[in-house]
């Protein structure tokens, strides 16, 4: 069963397609990385998943119904971009998820901060940017959703925050729900995969389970990601 669906789906800007004929199925349950280089579509493809961009062509839909309200909900987005506004204390931004997100789980976001020995009155203006990026991704994990997508979670970090990140990602989204990662830093997401959707261009040039893929070619996905992008700018 697959949970969104993308139906002939092009994205243009001006005389510029970002997005060609994008036809797609995320599937329930699968941890799924979605890879290429700058430039590909990949954070494109996910705003249109998130309703903050609109098809040119082509439709999107979520568990068989258009997106909207619903799959509003059921989605727990990541942006490459911070959101959170810095004027705020930890406890006022859990605040506002909780007054904001009906599925947010308190609890279980005060759990993880916890763990990082994060004081909830620290303003996060104070905070260093890895531990904004662990507060954003800790944010998003705590929403009981069906879909998680990151866009680019591990890009601009340390490799001991890139640790925790994955270490977090692996073990806090809710058991049967979906996480499409996007990322072009194949090797250190690589071990959490089990699907992988290749972007270039605009156009899906290769879909197919990780094992699978690893087991046909006798490689990493690392490095087929390297052979298949190897001239990509």
């Amino acid at each position: 069963m697959s949970l969104l669906q993308y139906h002939h789906v092009s994205k243009r800007f001006g005389n510029t397609t970002v997005l060609d004929n994008i036809n797609l199925e995320i599937p329930t349950g699968k941890i799924i990385g979605l890879l290429g280089p700058n430039g590909a579509g990949k954070s494109t493809l996910i705003k249109l998943a998130n309703t903050l961009l609109t098809p040119t062509t082509g439709n999107i839909t979520f568990q068989n119904q258009p997106l909207g309200v619903a799959s509003k909900t059921e989605i727990a987005y990541l942006p490459e971009r911070t959101y959170l506004d810095k004027t705020r204390t930890i406890r006022q931004t859990l605040d506002f998820f909780q007054n904001f997100y009906h599925n947010f789980d308190r609890a279980k976001a005060e759990r993880l901060l916890d763990d990082l020995d994060l004081q909830l009155d620290t303003q996060i203006l104070h905070m260093s940017k890895g531990m904004q990026e662990k507060l954003q991704l800790i944010l998003v994990l705590s929403r009981h959703v069906k879909l998680y997508i990151l866009d680019e979670p591990l890009g601009g970090i340390d490799p001991a925050a890139r640790d925790y990140i994955l270490d977090t990602i692996l073990t806090n989204f809710d058991e049967g729900a979906s996480v499409l990662i996007s990322t072009h830093l194949i090797a250190d997401i690589e071990k959490l995969l089990d699907e992988v959707i290749f972007l270039q261009n605009g156009k899906i040039i290769l879909q197919d389970d990780a094992d699978h893929l690893r087991a046909q070619t006798q490689t990493s996905i690392d490095e087929i990601f390297r052979k298949e992008f190897k001239n990509a700018r």
